[in-house]
């Protein structure tokens, strides 16, 4: 089977990554979207993130909500010993699952930071990304400099749609008094 892999903090699951995750469940590229969430990105600050095991149980209250989806919600990176690096995910799962092929889902914002990842070649040329646009970021660019490094480079940029909403901003709403309840799965 084709996997797609999406992982992220999470804090909390909201319309952008719904449509993203609605955007793959129709998506010819993949049989099934892993949603992983992650106990702590290297590169946020961890005060940020709240509690791994409290936003497992959110994400899996969310996606009991929306059973059309085809995405299953993974533990993997609650199981592993930290740090949480993606490619340490990806074999993991190609180890546990070796008959199923892996693909990365990112934002471009993720895209243009990829060169700052840890192993990101292996990813780019092993188990490839598949982009979702972001504002601000200039895919179809990122994608092209990416590959004059190096043509091998798997990077499939995804035509769903654009959703300017962060989970940084919900969080920050909810800390005004502001009501989030529309931007919420």
């Amino acid at each position: 089977m084709r996997i797609t892999v999406y992982s992220g903090s999470f804090s909390p699951l909201h319309i952008g990554h719904l449509a993203i995750m609605e955007y793959l469940s129709a998506w010819e590229g993949t049989d099934w979207t892993y949603l992983v969430v992650s106990p702590q990105n290297p590169f946020k600050d961890a005060s940020s993130a709240g509690s791994s095991t409290r936003r497992y149980r959110a994400a899996l209250a969310t996606l009991q909500r929306h059973p059309g989806l085809r995405v299953w919600l993974d533990d993997i990176e609650l199981r592993m010993p930290p740090p949480s690096y993606t490619i340490r995910t990806l074999d993991t799962l190609r180890r546990q699952e070796p008959d199923n092929e892996f693909t990365l889902v990112i934002g471009g914002d993720n895209l243009d930071a990829i060169r700052r990842w840890k192993d990101y070649r292996r990813i780019l040329k092993e188990y490839g990304v598949a982009v979702y646009p972001r504002s601000g970021y200039d895919s179809v660019a990122l994608r092209a400099d990416l590959l004059m490094e190096d043509p091998a480079y798997r990077i499939t940029l995804l035509d769903c749609p654009t959703v300017d909403m962060s989970s940084t901003q919900i969080r920050e709403a909810a800390a005004r008094g502001e009501s989030v309840d529309d931007w919420l799965m």
